[in-house]
């Protein structure tokens, strides 16, 4: 059986996409949030933590509730971090020489193209978890609910 692809990264610059320091090597623009909250929400992406909020989400009520909100408020803190940090490199980049190097004398690319890539897949991540917990919060379990 032929697996289905659900997603096709449309951001993508000479074979990388954004969550690849070479993408910003080699000429790629660096992503909106707003377009990295639809990347991640079409990809059906679910975050590192999946494992921890389906946990989280089977347990009784109010537990669950509260257990949702406190991960919630921890994803949406490490996303604020990681937005302000993303902002910062791309304002280092915009100052940096975009000079494209010669294909023959690549070697490896810089501290800002790596900062760049992971500050991308650290917020890739919290959109994933808080797209997930906004979901699950939208839904309150029964008090008297048995599991």
């Amino acid at each position: 059986m032929k697996k289905v692809q659900t997603f096709t990264p449309t951001h993508e610059h000479r074979g990388y996409s954004p969550g690849h320091p070479w993408y910003y090597f080699l000429g790629g623009q660096p992503l909106s949030p707003r377009d990295i909250l639809e990347a991640t929400r079409q990809s059906g992406y679910q975050g590192y933590a999946r494992e921890n909020i389906k946990a989280a989400d089977q347990m009784a009520e109010p537990k669950r509730s509260e257990t949702l909100r406190m991960l919630r408020a921890k994803f949406l803190s490490d996303l604020r971090n990681d937005l302000s940090r993303y902002r910062e490199c791309v304002r280092e980049l915009r100052q940096t020489n975009r000079q494209l190097p010669d294909d023959s004398k690549i070697a490896s690319c810089g501290d800002i193209h790596t900062a760049l890539s992971l500050k991308h897949n650290h917020m890739v991540n919290n959109f994933a978890h808080l797209i997930a917990l906004d979901d699950m919060l939208t839904r309150q379990r029964d008090l008297f609910e048995l599991l």
